[in-house]
């Protein structure tokens, strides 16, 4: 049976993109930080299900919760990166993107005592026209990225991208890729990697696009937050899709992850890499 990519992006909830116009940066301090209990649920879901992850770390909440970090090194699974202040990689230059990933790979690298692997850009904002990040990457020592996801949509997704793992071929080197799964009907990739999707549509959607990727032989990638674990979080005054978006589903997450886990094998991206290494040298 194929083993899956489970992935997290940990973040707090008063962090994510569509939130910065109403919390500044210059205001995260001031925010109760809610991840150690949603964190827990968490990592007890995965441990009684047996499965493994790759956590994608913001580096600022690293370095306000490094007994967090080594909690999720010592349950087994995978420390990856997640930027530094999670800004999104089309607001950024090169060189603050440098900055970014080196001072994030180096906190998290010391926390966990393992090398950090993997990047995923806040929103998936690796999108064309920002290809340099890749190159980034690559001189910054990290093996895959996770970023680029094959989707159409305003505000992040590089339609023309492959479904599957695969090597991205750069002028500096090489570097694997690990999309989130997507569903193809219609013409067209339907999102169906976690995240609002999987609160908000039905759980059939992300079922299906993990059974297509065991048809395939590959591994599909499943992300999820763990404010997502959250329904009593605190509720910030944005737009009305901005709170549907992101409040909507909360108390559906755990049982239907529950349900994912028990139908589902889930690994880190990590520990799958060498052989998809191989897979993809073949291909």
């Amino acid at each position: 049976m194929i083993k899956h990519h489970f992935t997290v992006d940990v973040e707090e909830y008063f962090q994510v993109s569509a939130f910065e116009s109403r919390v500044p940066r210059s205001d995260w301090g001031r925010f109760e930080s809610r991840l150690t209990e949603s964190l827990s649920r968490l990592l007890d879901l995965l441990a009684r299900h047996e499965a493994r992850g790759t956590f994608f770390v913001v580096g600022w909440v690293a370095e306000r919760h490094p007994d967090l970090v080594q909690r999720i090194a010592r349950a087994g699974h995978e420390v990856a990166s997640h930027s530094w202040d999670h800004a999104r990689v089309t607001e950024q230059s090169p060189p603050a993107f440098r900055d970014s990933v080196r001072r994030a790979k180096y906190v998290l690298e010391d926390l966990s005592g393992a090398p950090v692997l993997g990047f995923r850009a806040p929103s998936f904002s690796i999108v064309p026209g920002r290809e340099w990040a890749l190159d980034v990457l690559i001189e910054e020592g990290y093996r895959y990225d996770s970023s680029l996801f094959p989707v159409r949509r305003p505000g992040y997704g590089y339609a023309n991208g492959q479904r599957d793992p695969h090597w991205l071929e750069r002028p500096i080197g090489r570097i694997a890729e690990v999309p989130p799964t997507t569903l193809r009907r219609w013409g067209a990739n339907l999102p169906a990697g976690g995240g609002a999707y999987f609160r908000l549509l039905p759980y059939a959607l992300v079922r299906a696009a993990l059974r297509d990727c065991e048809r395939r032989g590959a591994p599909g990638t499943f992300y999820i937050h763990p404010w997502e674990l959250d329904p009593e979080q605190p509720r910030l005054g944005v737009s009305w899709w901005t709170r549907v978006r992101h409040y909507g589903g909360l108390r559906r997450t755990l049982p239907r992850l529950e349900r994912l886990l028990g139908e589902f094998r889930f690994t880190a991206i990590a520990e799958s890499l060498p052989h998809l290494a191989d897979s993809l040298v073949r291909a």
